[in-house]
């Protein structure tokens, strides 16, 4: 045997015994021993290091975050804006810095995704704490949360979330809501505003990541182009400056565009490239209409509807960087019938609201400087004009504000749904157009002096029509007379002298605005009482004496919005608008000789002839001594007064004894719910007596040094939280009228910051 065998048979016997023996015990083992578990998995690290590339800008954002995550209190932050920004990047930020750092949290990284996103995160949930086996899949939703939960409470851990396009409902995932004892965070991106008010209401723990600074834009350009093609020729560095602007800071697009002129090496190439972005019309470039827009589009596809879309896309009419009234905006959707048919206009705005903030939610509107005042992101706007003209249906030809200094021409005007050529510096209008599908036309801030008479002649479906800010453009055509579609005319800003007669065409005209019209001399008898549908008049600041027009407007059975100014009238009659049943907003701007409003006995028959009306603002009536007048209105929900520089009560007691219906009446402004004072140096008293203010929430008042005591008691405004704005060493001089009205409205007050 090769020697393995021994020589010594004896010991070969005992040998062999030996191992029966042993066989014997190991197979006793076998039966009766628990073998299940051998060995024990190592146990996993406690975060996964993720590829990315070195970020340019992020740091500022990565500092809030990180700031964020350290406070105990915080258990859950968004990341959030429009796709593209870097949120992404920045998560990646945050997994990799837990990686190089000590911790003792156990960090998770899931992404979600619009199809089946509880299950998809759950299945990478449980990969990471080690639950994925054969018998995962199989297992259903509850049940795969239930073992995500038992191992989860158990930790101290980071949820790294991405890309959450709604409400993700962590507890139907099995995540232990935090903060918890241990600690626990959930960080999230998103595209959507409203998301992260749903996931985490405090906002101050939502960090929206903002688009690069000029500096920084620049240098994440120059590190995708490379310094070796910027360096070519001394214009290259210029026009990539003009490139970089055009992107407006957004890192895809720097990225995109970047790459795509990385092999563009003479300036003549770089001249057209900066000349299409110039026009919006960056598709041309390689990668930007394949990979960017594409990206950016999954915000516009996950809109609600087509009319969200169609809002969306209507935005884009108007030049980059413009800062877009949100009440005219929504006026036009109104004109081009975008919004649903509401039986009243206070409707239709508000559904106009909803949809400008559900527009701003999704990241494809920003909030402008001021309140009222929105605008599109340069590439996000680039991204509607593509979509517009891949579009079937929609089909756009925008060229606002690119110095156009003559008419444009295209090849189908027939295919026109929506143009735009608002500010430019066209002098005159001299070629027709055939646009029968024509419904929107923006022509605002040129430089007109001509327009043909025969220019409209074949836009038989125009509905919205804007001229506004066109200062040399002193008469309108007589030719407007064949826009039998017509539904919202902009003529406002100086330039025009005189309207057509031939506007009587005009039938289904709802909207017309000749604010600022301080040129006007001339509206022909009946013009204004032949629009029997008009629901929105706006003649603030209008050349023509409004009191000449005065009565026409009781034929506006549908008028609901209102503005006026009056010249040298110094004292007014607005009885001829009492009965209109629709008016709801009502101003009067700049009556500087204005005096006094009157109440005619004879006419009243009783209190509240303004049945409709909500909204009153007078502004810059500067001889005006009282608003008594809007006692008349019983259902005023706002009153603003600003820089009425001798009004000295907003209501007067003598004014309405003369009223018997009014005289001790405590019912007035009873559903008063906001009174704006703004600048009213002489005012000394609202009202006399104390007034109830069922509904009143809240006061501003600024600028007002003489008014001492507020028509306040402790029954004012019982049941409302009100708040009372105004100036600390204004409200230290307020004289209550008992120690009990003081108390009740001291904690009210809410001081301005100047």
């Amino acid at each position: 045997m090769g020697g393995c065998c021994s020589t010594h048979p004896r010991s070969s016997i005992k040998f062999g015994k030996k191992i029966a023996k042993k066989l014997l015990e190991v197979k006793n083992q076998k039966e009766n021993g628990d073998f299940s578990d051998v060995a024990s998995k190592p146990p996993l690290p406690s975060a996964t290091e993720r590829p990315s590339e070195p970020t340019v800008g992020l740091e500022s954002n990565f500092n809030k975050v990180w700031s964020c995550l350290q406070k105990e209190q915080v258990g859950i932050i968004g990341i959030y804006d429009l796709g593209g920004v870097g949120k992404t990047s920045l998560l990646n930020q945050i997994n990799n810095k837990f990686h190089d750092t000590t911790h003792d949290y156990h960090v998770i990284w899931a992404v979600a995704s619009q199809n089946r996103p509880i299950e998809r995160v759950q299945d990478q949930i449980a990969e990471r704490i080690g639950l994925s086996n054969e018998g995962w899949k199989s297992k259903s939703l509850d049940e795969k949360a239930e073992g995500i939960f038992q191992v989860l409470c158990k930790k101290k851990f980071a949820l790294l979330l991405d890309d959450i396009w709604e409400w993700f409902d962590l507890t139907r995932a099995g995540v232990p809501l935090p903060p918890k004892e241990n600690g626990s965070k959930v960080i999230f991106t998103t595209r959507r505003r409203d998301v992260c008010c749903q996931m985490q209401p405090n906002m101050d723990n939502n960090i929206r990541v903002e688009c690069l600074p000029p500096g920084e834009a620049f240098k994440l350009f120059e590190e995708k182009v490379g310094s070796e093609t910027l360096r070519m020729h001394p214009k290259i560095c210029k026009l990539a400056e003009a490139a970089v602007e055009e992107c407006a800071g957004l890192p895809l697009a720097l990225i995109t565009i970047g790459r795509a002129m990385a092999s563009k090496k003479t300036p003549r190439e770089w001249e057209y490239a900066t000349e299409v972005l110039r026009q919006s019309a960056a598709s041309v470039l390689p990668g930007v209409g394949k990979e960017m827009y594409p990206k950016l589009r999954f915000s516009y596809d996950c809109l609600p509807d087509e009319r969200f879309r169609s809002c969306f896309l209507y935005c884009s009419l108007y030049p980059e960087d413009f800062l877009i009234n949100e009440d005219e905006l929504i006026d036009c959707w109104i004109g081009e019938r975008l919004l649903d048919e509401h039986a009243n206009l206070s409707n239709s705005r508000n559904q106009g609201h909803f949809i400008i903030g559900s527009l701003i939610d999704a990241c494809l509107l920003e909030k402008g400087q001021y309140n009222d005042r929105v605008k599109m992101h340069d590439v996000i706007r680039d991204m509607a004009l593509w979509i517009a003209g891949e579009s079937e249906n929609e089909r756009f030809f925008v060229k606002s504000g690119v110095q156009l200094k003559e008419q444009p021409k295209a090849k189908k005007w027939e295919e026109v749904t929506r143009m735009s050529l608002m500010e430019n510096q066209i002098e005159n209008l001299t070629e027709i157009l055939e646009c029968p599908n024509l419904q929107t036309l923006f022509l605002g801030r040129n430089d007109f002096k001509v327009i043909m008479d025969d220019f409209f002649n074949f836009m038989p479906m125009l509905r919205v029509l804007d001229l506004s800010e066109n200062m040399n453009l002193e008469e309108l055509p007589v030719g407007i007379a064949k826009l039998v579609s017509l539904e919202h005319l902009n003529l406002s800003g100086r330039g025009i002298k005189k309207l057509p007669v031939e506007m009587k065409a005009l039938a289904k005209l709802k909207y017309l605005n000749l604010e600022g019209t301080g040129d006007l001399k001339m509206i022909p008898q009946q013009l204004i009482s032949s629009f029997s549908k008009l629901q929105v008049l706006k003649m603030e600041g209008c050349g023509y004496g409004c009191s000449l027009v005065l009565e026409e407007m009781e034929h506006l059975k549908y008028l609901n919005v209102l503005t006026l100014t009056f010249g040298v009238s110094r004292s007014l009659n607005l009885m001829a608008l009492a009965k209109l049943q629709h008016l709801c907003t009502f101003s009067l701007w700049y009556c500087m000789d204005l005096e006094e409003v009157k109440i005619e006995r004879n006419i009243i028959e009783g209190a509240g002839c303004f049945h409709s009306l909500r909204y009153v603002t007078v502004g810059g009536c500067n001889h005006l001594r009282d608003v008594s007048w809007a006692t008349f209105a019983p259902h005023l929900e706002d009153l603003w007064i600003l820089g009425c520089s001798s009004l000295e009560e907003i209501i007067s007691e003598e004014k309405l004894g003369e009223v018997a219906e009014l005289k001790g009446n405590s019912n007035l402004f009873s559903k008063l719910e906001r009174l704006m004072l703004h600048r009213v140096h002489k005012l000394s008293t609202i009202y006399c007596h104390a007034l109830p203010f069922p509904q009143l929430k809240q006061v501003y008042i600024r600028g007002c040094p003489m008014l001492k005591k507020l028509p306040l008691n402790s029954n004012s405004a019982k049941g409302q939280r009100l708040i009372i704005e105004g100036e600390e060493g204004w409200w230290k001089d307020v004289e209550w009228e008992d120690e009990s009205t003081q108390t009740a409205f001291l904690p009210s007050f809410k001081p301005l910051i100047s």
